[in-house]
């Protein structure tokens, strides 16, 4: 019997790094994610097979059913391999009916977005395996790859959402986001993924007087996602970048890449890679090209 699972991925807005410490973040659904497809098979083994959004293959292999109990590592050149079996050993050890009740699996994962995009390759997984297993993928992420689980969020919700963790757990509420300057908002890849675990191990070696900034992020991310004009919600935007650059001791994304840009420049997620956003009442695009990034794209197109 075929089933098929789906999860949207994420692009989050404000409160980077102190969401893990209970700050209230704004993030959007993206209409990207990924799809997992489940065929019960034979040999006591899952036969894996990932497709990236061109059609290519990024991720093939038999992964033993005995290697997921175990949790079986392998040399480093099979780190793909190696984070799989991590996060099916941790379901698993939710729900060991999947291994013991069954003769093997065939399994296809398709991506709608390149993987190299950052829109949560990791987090759709996660959903769409504790779909398949129908376990809590909060759970099973917070065994696998850690964080705050916005992205699960994201994953599961098909509307704009407001995410905050509460005695480390998850508090979600439905946002109707729709003001009328969307068509003024774009997001620009950087060129470069980011990685996210580095990123949050410096946040952690750097915060200092955190309930005061979270405090302020929670007021900027209010006025966020409340702004009635492009000016009000860029403002907040250059005010949540500048907090967060003397939070992080980083300069923001605007001093370093964008200095002569005509508009508000907002990191998204870990600072340092990934993607953007850019708000400007003029048309960024010929402007990003210029300076070398290909990949803009308008909110209306990325945003579910």
């Amino acid at each position: 019997m075929k089933k098929t699972f789906y999860s949207n991925g994420k692009l989050l807005i404000t409160g980077e790094y102190l969401v893990l410490d209970g700050a209230k973040a704004f993030a959007l659904p993206t209409k990207f994610g990924q799809s997992l497809m489940m065929e019960e098979s034979e040999g006591q083994l899952i036969h894996w097979k990932s497709f990236d959004s061109d059609g290519s293959i990024w991720f093939e292999d038999a992964i033993p059913f005995s290697s997921i109990m175990r949790k079986e590592r392998f040399d480093d050149a099979k780190n793909i391999k190696n984070t799989l079996i991590e996060i099916l050993h941790e379901a698993y050890l939710i729900n060991s009916d999947y291994i013991t009740s069954s003769k093997g699996y065939a399994i296809k994962t398709e991506l709608t977005f390149p993987k190299f995009w950052g829109l949560g390759t990791s987090s759709t997984l996660i959903n769409n395996i504790a779909q398949w297993l129908q376990i809590d993928a909060f759970e099973l992420l917070k065994r696998s790859f850690g964080g705050s689980g916005y992205d699960i969020a994201c994953a599961q919700n098909n509307s704009p959402i407001l995410y905050q963790l509460a005695n480390e757990k998850p508090l979600i509420e439905k946002v109707n986001f729709k003001p009328n300057f969307t068509d003024k908002i774009f997001f620009i890849y950087l060129n470069k993924k980011q990685n996210s675990k580095a990123a949050i191990a410096s946040y952690y070696g750097k915060r200092s007087n955190i309930q005061q900034a979270i405090a302020t992020i929670d007021s900027i991310t209010k006025t966020v996602t409340e702004a009635a004009t492009l000016k009000e919600f860029g403002t907040a935007l250059q005010d949540h970048e500048i907090e967060m650059s003397n939070i992080l001791e980083l300069k923001t994304v605007k001093e370093v890449l964008f200095p002569d840009f005509d508009g508000v420049i907002k990191s998204l997620g870990a600072w340092g890679g990934d993607f953007v956003m850019s708000i400007s009442k003029e048309n960024p695009v010929n402007y990003f090209r210029s300076k070398g990034f290909e990949i803009v794209v308008a909110y209306n197109e990325m945003i579910l």
